[in-house]
């Protein structure tokens, strides 16, 4: 049978366009959560050249409204009716460098995704314009007419707007009131929740842009400037960087420079676990993929690796440019993306060698811990291919009290030992260091026991030929006086003073 070619087709057009109060309610789920709505809109402000982008959130009142203003160039007329329109861009139209967006549907997309109501108010050469979607109204038309409001000074937010640039205002919170709509009280602090949460998600994927001395954009929610959230440490004089390798590919560069985090003990507890997160670093080691510098994939390996305890403090900035979208496969969100196949070779083995940074870290300080210890309260055993750790029977302190003891109770001082170090809580050990390693710390010690550790270890040192000038370099060495040093100075003088006597 022979194929029919299209010329010989005989064909009709119909109109099909969509319906306007499906496909718009359809847009409200994109995937969108309250933080990645946020830093959609404030994409755009960025686009606008905006240097501050203010977030108001009035939550407490009957009708709650969400407000973002900034001071970019502003919009006439028709460029906000294009900006209303939902896809107003094509993904592959080309792009300017500082360009945040994509599809051209983040503004409504994000916002019909928190709101039934989205107003947006832009000035620029003094003239004001405004432009309104209520998805009930739309709902009632069922066509795409967009309102244009002649009187801006009625509208909730319009106070916000500066000399030039735009406001952006959400109400009608359906999907933000959590079920409270009815109690106030409750849907208040539902919503601060959300906010705070979206808080910290801003800090961190605009991060670049709020940091240093003199910051390109300066962000305000309710009245307070945002502070950045970097993720990889990179002021910190501790935190280890490779040198940035650079692949060149037709659509651009991707730079990719390799991070080890500092060891939590030289890092204020508070940066620490800022940087780590609500998951901690367990979960936030891995690849953090910046698009002109916005975060967009925070953490994971993306299938190159696995998150263990060892290589938690590893972290690999990826830059690209907006030209890789496509190959990127970057979402409407732009909070994920997909390696390309040339750049996952790559990446594998640079994974593979940087991984080694971190595990040798905590390596390094354990194998100190092993080496430099003398007369260790537990002993570390191989047996038959497994590890044990054992109570030291032959530790000074424990020897000097069993010697105290009557003959018939020591082999009975000795099985309590044993059965201490049989009765060790291996699974719960280590599922507290796996989860969170910096927060398991050794017990408190008291001076009594503090002082029986420091006279009986000296006391045997001294006894196998030790110089009492030597005992303090000695003493140090053990990681429990160590972590005690402060008190141990003052017993450990008058003990090497009571020997000169």
């Amino acid at each position: 049978m022979d194929r029919i070619t299209n010329t010989e087709l005989i064909t009709r057009e119909i109109d099909a366009a969509p319906f306007a109060a499906s496909l718009i309610e359809g847009h409200r789920d994109f995937g969108y959560s309250l933080e990645t709505a946020l830093a959609d809109i404030i994409d755009n402000s960025i686009s606008a050249g905006a240097t501050e982008v203010v977030l108001e959130a009035d939550t407490a009142t009957e009708y709650p409204w969400i407000a973002l203003a900034d001071n970019g160039r502003g919009m006439s007329e028709p460029e906000l009716v294009e900006a209303m329109r939902l896809g107003s861009k094509n993904p592959t139209d080309v792009r300017a460098i500082d360009d945040l967006g994509r599809f051209g549907l983040g503004l409504k997309s994000a916002s019909f995704s928190q709101c039934r109501q989205l107003t947006v108010l832009t000035r620029r050469d003094s003239k004001i314009s405004c432009a309104r979607w209520d998805l009930d109204g739309v709902s009632k038309r069922n066509n795409w007419n967009l309102e244009l409001i002649d009187s801006p000074q009625a509208i909730t937010g319009h106070e916000l707007l500066p000399v030039t640039g735009t406001v952006v205002i959400w109400e009608k919170l359906d999907r933000l009131d959590g079920g409270y709509d009815r109690n106030w009280d409750k849907r208040a602090a539902h919503m601060n929740g959300e906010l705070a949460g979206a808080e910290r998600y801003l800090r961190l994927v605009f991060h670049r842009f709020i940091e240093g001395k003199k910051p390109r954009l300066k962000i305000l929610l309710n009245g307070r400037v945002l502070k950045p959230i970097d993720p990889l440490a990179s002021d910190n004089p501790a935190c280890q960087k490779d040198p940035e390798e650079i692949m060149r590919l037709e659509q651009g560069d991707v730079r990719i420079r390799c991070h080890t985090l500092p060891h939590h003990t030289r890092m204020p507890r508070e940066r620490w676990e800022e940087i780590g997160g609500p998951e901690g670093h367990l979960k936030t080691q891995g690849l953090y993929v910046y698009r002109e510098n916005r975060l967009i994939i925070s953490g994971g390996w993306l299938g190159l690796a696995r998150q263990t305890e060892l290589t938690k403090l590893c972290r690999i900035a990826i830059d690209i440019p907006n030209t890789m979208d496509a190959d990127w496969k970057i979402d409407v969100k732009k909070a994920s993306a997909q390696l390309p196949a040339v750049v996952r070779e790559r990446l594998k083995k640079v994974v593979e060698r940087f991984l080694g940074t971190s595990k040798r870290t905590y390596k390094k300080r354990g194998q100190k811990l092993v080496d430099a210890t003398r007369f260790p309260v537990w002993n570390r055993v191989q047996r038959e291919g497994n590890i044990v750790f054992r109570p030291n029977l032959e530790h000074p302190v424990f020897r000097s009290f069993a010697n105290e003891l009557p003959e018939e109770f020591r082999d009975g001082f000795d099985r309590c030992l044993r059965l201490l170090g049989s009765a060790l809580p291996i699974d719960t050990l280590h599922a507290e260091l796996t989860g969170n390693a910096e927060a398991v710390h050794a017990d408190v010690a008291l001076s009594d026991e503090l002082e029986i550790m420091v006279l009986e270890i000296g006391r045997t040192l001294l006894s196998s030929g030790m110089k009492p000038a030597d005992l303090p370099d000695t003493l140090q060495s053990h990681p429990f006086l160590r972590a005690n040093w402060d008190a141990v100075v003052p017993l450990l003088k008058n003990f090497i003073g009571e020997l000169k006597e």
